[in-house]
């Protein structure tokens, strides 16, 4: 049976009187791919948060691997092994894609300090940009500015950023936001071919259920801040408090 790689402990968020998270137990198995889905202000984006390290909770624990990494910084949690990405793309637009992704290998180094020194002093974190690149599929886009990327290819990139590091455990915040529905299976398809290459374990915010159902190895759900339902992909689409969650959402947007 898998470990346990990531684990929250009645983790809470609250921002004044809204309980964005409320006390939300959730285990993750080491090599899962496991999504975190809900209706809309469901809390999902903030327990990832959480998880990541972006916000502090109110109250409530996050371990990796059984070490309490309560509300350490984004920079600490990638040295740790985390890699996050967010909904909105997050590279530097007048650098190459090569440089964006060494950069980030450089930056997890022992050469951290050292940012805008000769890159050829830093062979390896060349090679190591090198194989994220490659194993995103913009090899041949290596040496162009990111700025001219469409945003499919804005979506790779930063996954090569990630990537670069070598995390364990990898936070995927709508990856396929803002991309056209043709360039969504090429991407879907990466990501699995990541995480079975790397062993590496995936944790995925995703609206888009066909994904969602398609990819994961388990499910949570959340609504209205708390956990109602968690189990496979098929035991999540049958479970009526998870349809009554979808239904009410989308009968208040129609009404």
């Amino acid at each position: 049976m898998p470990s346990t790689i990531i684990e929250t402990r009645q983790v809470a968020k609250h921002f004044g009187g809204l309980r964005a998270v409320d006390g939300v137990d959730l285990q993750v198995a080491e090599g899962a791919m496991h999504s975190i889905i809900g209706p809309n202000g469901a809390g999902k984006t903030t327990l990832f948060n959480l998880i990541s390290g972006y916000l502090k909770p109110t109250s409530g624990r996050v371990f990796l691997r059984g070490r309490d990494i309560t509300g350490l910084p984004l920079h600490r949690m990638a040295h740790l092994g985390i890699g996050r990405s967010f909904q909105i793309t997050n590279v530097f637009p007048n650098l190459t894609v090569f440089e964006n992704v060494r950069l980030s290998a450089q930056a997890l180094g022992a050469d951290n300090y050292k940012v805008w020194s000769s890159a050829r002093r830093f062979k390896r974190y060349e090679e190591q940009a090198a194989q994220a690149i490659q194993a995103v599929g913009l090899g041949e886009k290596a040496a162009l500015p990111a700025a001219v990327l469409p945003h499919g290819d804005k979506r790779k990139l930063e996954l090569a950023i990630i990537l670069a590091g070598d995390p364990q455990v990898l936070l995927l915040d709508e990856p396929t936001a803002g991309m056209a529905s043709e360039q969504v299976p090429a991407l879907v398809e990466m990501i699995a071919a990541i995480r079975q290459a790397g062993n590496k374990t995936i944790i995925l915010v995703e609206h888009n259920m066909s994904i969602v159902m398609n990819v994961s190895d388990r499910i949570t759900v959340m609504h209205q801040g708390k956990l109602l339902a968690e189990g496979s992909p098929q035991q999540i689409a049958a479970n009526e408090d998870v349809q009554r969650a979808y239904l009410g959402e989308s009968h208040a947007e129609h009404s």
